[in-house]
């Protein structure tokens, strides 16, 4: 099932005296944060909390938001390592082939001739291309069109072509 809020961001600090927070962007995008009016904080608890952003400013690695409800140092401080969302409403919209990883995550995998390879656990984002990783590390996966025959998020359920996959896939044993 599909997880009605998506990560954009993870708060790792208060900035300023003013209640500003430093936001490691998990986007591909930083620049979405610009137009995002309203955010949810996820808790440890697993709640969203709905959160008005008030002013928006880039650094070179991050974003500082300032936060409604959040005018101190102090206050903005009890965010550390929290996790910025939004709703899937709100998330930018996909292309072709392009999934969030959220979705990804929990898919099970199998090859063309139907063997089972477990759980997507992670997805390394390398810069060139992503690696998927089975079963905490048993076998990792780049995500080429070549290796990928079907992804359907829907249906939680991941297909490798399985000659491309003995030449690419990394296994553990």
């Amino acid at each position: 099932m599909k997880q009605q809020y998506l990560r954009a961001g993870q708060i790792v600090r208060a900035h300023g005296v003013r209640g500003d927070v430093k936001v490691l962007p998990l986007t591909d995008d930083p620049a979405r944060f610009r137009t995002l009016k309203t955010a949810y904080l996820e808790t440890s608890a697993g709640a969203y909390d709905p959160v008005e952003i008030t002013s928006v400013r880039f650094l070179p690695d991050a974003v500082l938001l300032h936060l409604e409800g959040y005018d101190t140092a102090q206050r903005a401080e009890t965010l550390k390592n929290a996790y910025v969302c939004v709703s899937r409403e709100n998330a930018v919209k996909l292309g072709k082939d392009a999934y969030f990883i959220a979705d990804l995550i929990g898919c099970e995998t199998f090859d063309t001739n139907g063997k089972a390879y477990g759980k997507l656990t992670d997805v390394l984002e390398t810069g060139a291309n992503d690696v998927y990783e089975i079963d905490g590390g048993a076998l990792l996966v780049p995500a080429l069109k070549k290796v990928l025959k079907e992804v359907d998020v829907e249906h939680g359920r991941i297909v490798f072509d399985a000659g491309v996959l003995e030449e690419v896939g990394c296994f553990a044993d």
